[in-house]
């Protein structure tokens, strides 16, 4: 019996704009991802890859064509199953941290727990375990303003494990670091993925970081023109749960 995959596109068109200056960012694509993989997306400026995390986000919507995540077709859903979707199933992690900068590192991990439902005693408990495990336990108190830039996006993901997410979306997270600081980054990412069997979807320009994934998927002109598997790799380890 097959694994229904935690994503799936099938003839996928999206346009922006209309008449003769509409742009197509997607143009009939197909796409599947197995859950537990970690998928790069490559491909030039404007060949749809932000789109193509836009939609399977559920905060774009397709002109044709039907985006399933995680057994769900996102056509149709109300804007609030759409966030509850979001905020049970997926984490987010962004080039920019996208952090509150008036919150302390716990309040911005803590807060989508709290939206989520969860009590005060498993907003604490799962808040300590994902700062511990992305390695900033000690920097509740501060500020995204007093961290560096690395420190700052292992904060974002810890932001987005801490509700235990099946599905990883991170567009370009490492964009604004140095190159040292961004492989330790990549090597978060793919050791969640491994350690947790966490799907992880990013968006790169960068092959080195592209080749942390199991495999990468180059777009243009909204289309998929090459998709290549990544030989196995040794695992990487992750803190353990408490």
């Amino acid at each position: 019996m097959s694994v229904e995959p935690i994503i799936r596109l099938t003839g996928v068109v999206k346009r922006y704009g209309a008449g003769p200056a509409a742009t197509t960012a997607l143009n009939g694509l197909d796409l599947s991802i197995a859950r537990g993989e970690f998928a790069s997306l490559m491909g030039p400026s404007g060949s749809g890859k932000t789109t193509l995390l836009n939609l399977v986000a559920g905060l774009d919507t397709p002109d044709r064509g039907e985006v399933v995540v995680n057994g769900t077709p996102l056509a149709g859903l109300t804007d609030r199953a759409l966030a509850d979707l979001r905020l049970r199933t997926m984490g987010f992690v962004f080039q920019s941290f996208n952090l509150l900068p008036a919150l302390t590192v716990e309040r911005n991990v803590a807060w989508p727990l709290q939206f989520a439902g969860f009590s005060r005693s498993e907003v604490r408990e799962r808040t300590a375990e994902a700062l511990r495990r992305v390695g900033v336990e000690g920097r509740e108190a501060r500020r995204p303003a007093e961290l560096s830039g690395g420190e700052q996006q292992r904060v974002a993901i810890a932001r987005a494990i801490a509700t235990g997410p099946s599905l990883l979306l991170a567009d370009e997270p490492t964009g604004n670091l140095d190159s040292r600081t961004g492989q330790t980054i990549l090597d978060l990412l793919r050791a969640l993925n491994q350690a947790d069997g966490v799907t992880v979807v990013m968006v790169t320009h960068s092959v080195l970081a592209a080749a942390y994934g199991d495999r990468t998927l180059e777009l243009q002109d909204g289309r998929i023109v090459r998709d290549v598997r990544t030989p196995a790799r040794p695992r990487l380890a992750l803190a353990e749960k408490p």
